[in-house]
């Protein structure tokens, strides 16, 4: 099992990374579920895979499982669902001290997690990510949103979980475009800041996809180092590092937008085509290589990913794209900051892109 410490000032915890961590579930949560029954947010398709493990673990231990089966996907990360979970916990008398257990990928974390931020003011909350995507990122760092119609993740908190696990056991079980999706975020980590890492996922990311476990504990692990490395630096975002861990998903967000938040594009898959973007904006800039960007293509392509946003057949223009983005989080002062790359491994923030230049670049994409 790997173990990173995620040293945030007042709230640390740890990641631990292993296969059958959801069997041991109660072990590695040692005195954080005082009661006998623990409330468990997770989804229906998660629930089917996963739901017997961790009751019987729980069981084993002389606790019961209260459980809250929301529907599958993006949509249950809205006003409605947040607000029932909120009801559910507090019919539930869950307390400042109990821990709520979220079990799913990205979007249960993100929706459980938020309504533990605002639950008394604050309750706790551990992470318990069945996706390769929330096991490499949305686990990791206390960010916690739902959608809205202006947009993704646009209402939130930062709210640190108590402890993480992944279990690796669990990437076993979802769907081949699942674990793609998650891979994406692998290769941010290598693409914002760290060139070494990307010639790893060139060598070993199809072994990792195809279920080599070495690999895919070597992914997960420095995932979550890099991450924990950038969020312990800048918790809240407020110093430009953390904007880092962004490659990509500012175009993303927006090819999700477009697409209504659905499952015809999800966000693992929109965050590669918006680092492949970001990378060919970048060398249609004279930043980088246009070579470079077209590795970072060939790269999603050759694993099985789309790397090209005129296969979505969008029916819109490059100035629609960028409406989208005019909800982005990073919005200062009316204008948008990009996070762009001068290479292979060297993201960095853009405070001067003119959005007319972004939806002229955007609509060549789409003719592509």
């Amino acid at each position: 099992m790997a173990v990173i410490p995620v040293d945030i000032a007042g709230a640390p915890y740890e990641v631990r990374i292993g296969t059958g961590l959801l069997a041991n579930l109660v072990e590695h949560c040692s005195g954080r579920l005082r009661k006998r029954r623990v409330p468990v947010v997770t989804d229906a398709r998660v629930h089917a895979a996963w739901g017997a493990v961790v009751e019987n673990a729980l069981h084993q231990a002389g606790h019961e499982a209260a459980w809250r089966i929301l529907p599958p996907g993006e949509a249950s990360k809205s006003w409605d669902q947040l607000a029932a979970t909120v009801d559910w916990l507090l019919a539930e008398e869950v307390e400042r001290g109990d821990h709520v257990l979220a079990l799913g990928g990205g979007v249960i974390g993100d929706l459980t997690g938020f309504a533990a931020s605002i639950l008394k003011r604050g309750c706790k909350f551990i992470q318990l990510p069945t996706t390769l995507l929330a096991q490499v990122d949305s686990s990791v760092g206390g960010k916690t949103a739902i959608n809205t119609p202006a947009g993704k993740n646009l209402v939130g908190a930062f709210h640190q979980p108590s402890l993480v696990l992944a279990d690796l056991a669990v990437l076993d079980t979802l769907p081949r475009r699942e674990l793609l999706a998650g891979y994406a975020e692998v290769v941010k980590y290598g693409l914002l800041g760290d060139a070494d890492f990307f010639q790893w996922c060139d060598a070993n990311g199809a072994a990792m996809l195809n279920g080599d476990a070495p690999a895919r504990e070597y992914a997960v692990a420095h995932s979550v180092a890099a991450k924990a490395r950038i969020v312990q630096a800048d918790e809240k975002e407020t110093l430009g590092l953390r904007a880092l861990l962004n490659l990509g998903h500012t175009f993303g967000h927006a090819l999700e937008a477009q697409t209504g938040f659905s499952d015809r594009l999800l966000h693992g898959e929109g965050v590669a085509l918006g680092m492949v973007l970001a990378a060919r904006f970048s060398a249609r800039r004279g930043l980088m290589p246009m070579a470079s960007a077209d590795h970072i293509a060939r790269h999603f392509a050759e694993v099985g990913m789309a790397s090209e946003i005129a296969t979505l057949g969008l029916n819109c223009d490059g100035k629609a794209l960028v409406a989208h983005m005019l909800h982005d989080k990073k919005m200062d002062a009316g204008t948008l900051p990009f996070v762009l790359m001068r290479g292979i491994g060297e993201a960095f923030l853009a405070r001067d892109v003119d959005l007319d230049e972004v939806a002229d670049f955007l609509d060549a994409e789409l003719q592509r």
